[in-house]
């Protein structure tokens, strides 16, 4: 049976969505960018959600706001609890791309994940090679 494609779904959010995440949505929709779902929960019994996902490639994106700000992020118990999710996201086979608010407003962000998700066709990053290959124009 043919897997059904996900132009984006939410589930339930706990939270209202930040500026910088709803920014992030905007450029995934102007960059054609589908199949992702926000507010994603994961893994067995936990209140952990990532903020952007793809299922299927076992991709995560997380908008850490308040950087600069003293947001929750930054703070010892956010930091921590930050550590313990990321762990448990790659024990269990998640890629989780991190980026700041000033890397979502300058277009950053956008760029990785479309190239992450567009020349990633089987390529495996190993090198400083592979990874300006795989960034093409994106650092130029």
């Amino acid at each position: 049976m043919p897997q059904k494609t996900i132009l984006a779904r939410s589930v339930k959010p706990t939270r209202p969505s930040s500026e910088l995440e709803e920014l992030f949505a905007l450029h995934l929709r102007a960059s054609g960018i589908t199949g992702y779902v926000r507010e994603l929960k994961f893994g067995p019994n936990r209140q952990f959600r990532f903020d952007f996902a793809w299922e299927n490639e076992g991709l995560a994106v997380e908008v850490e706001g308040g950087t600069w700000s003293g947001g929750r992020h930054v703070t010892g118990k956010g930091f921590e609890s930050d550590c313990e999710k990321y762990n448990l996201a790659c024990l269990l086979g998640w890629r989780v791309l991190r980026f700041t608010g000033k890397q979502v407003k300058s277009g950053i962000a956008i760029d990785f994940v479309q190239n992450i998700l567009s020349v990633n066709n089987g390529m495996i990053v190993r090198s400083v090679d592979d990874l300006e290959a795989l960034l093409g124009d994106a650092n130029a």
